[in-house]
């Protein structure tokens, strides 16, 4: 298991603190003793490495995300990013996509998220964290290999564009509903091909996750978020993983951190 810290912002001002997630979730981790599967956490001996940003240099920070992400996937069995906010899923998704079209290999993307950020780009050049799935569909990701994973509040256009490209969606309902079940659909959507997981930490209802910058009630609890990550982990061509749009600055009780650093424990 390999984490790369990646403490990239481009959140239009409005994910300043999510920079800082990934050692706030680290320094939390060694108070994570053992995973619910009984496996010991050291954190201390987990390969690790961060990713130097200047947010103020958009391009150069793609740049970066794009070429480091990339060499991950080419050295590493399975690697996890710590944002920063989901902006940086665009260049680490994009790698992948990269690294599978050379390697031959089938991409699969599978995003948890409160909302589907496929808004109209501000920037055509460096998406934000609102339009960052857009931008990798328009850029080629194969979109029937793409779902959604419990969106409950989106823009009429960014429904529109969803439509548009028929890309797949599984609704809170659905998973609450029979969880164990919908659990075995994602599986089988994946089947066969190398997967990226991206959890924007909003996924969760904010009575559990409420330091982030757009919580929306009536999602996860906790428990059934931690019960898919269990299942996902068990995927054998899970390639990467990240969890983004965590902000310290806005925590309460370091509830948000914590759950974060339980989320990696679990995928260790």
């Amino acid at each position: 298991m390999f984490i790369v810290k990646v403490p990239g912002i481009n959140g239009l001002g409005k994910t300043n603190g999510c920079e800082k997630a990934g050692n706030a979730i680290l320094e939390s981790l060694k108070e994570i003793y053992s995973n619910e599967q009984g496996k010991l956490i050291n954190s201390d001996s987990l390969g690790l490495e961060e990713i130097h940003l200047d947010n103020k240099n958009l391009e150069l920070t793609n740049e970066l995300i794009h070429k480091n992400s990339y060499e991950s996937y080419d050295l590493k069995p399975k690697t996890i990013f710590l944002g920063g906010d989901h902006s940086i899923s665009y260049s680490t998704t994009k790698a992948f996509l990269d690294y599978c079209n050379n390697s031959k290999k089938e991409p699969c993307l599978i995003v948890f998220d409160a909302h589907p950020d496929c808004m109209k780009p501000v920037d055509n050049k460096f998406p934000t964290h609102e339009e960052w799935l857009r931008a990798l569909i328009e850029s080629g990701f194969p979109k029937e290999n793409i779902l959604l994973v419990g969106v409950r509040n989106s823009d009429p256009e960014e429904d529109k564009f969803l439509k548009e490209y028929h890309i797949k969606k599984i609704s809170i309902n659905q998973l609450t509903e029979d969880l164990q079940e919908t659990c075995d659909s994602i599986m089988e959507f994946s089947n066969r091909k190398e997967l990226y997981v991206s959890i924007d930490i909003d996924v969760i209802d904010p009575v559990f996750a409420p330091a982030t910058g757009y919580p929306e009630s009536g999602g996860f609890t906790s428990r059934e978020f931690l019960y898919l990550i269990q299942r996902i982990n068990k995927i054998k061509n899970l390639k990467a993983i990240d969890i983004v749009e965590i902000n310290p600055d806005k925590d309460k009780n370091n509830l948000t951190v914590k759950l974060g650093a339980k989320i990696l424990s679990e995928l260790i």
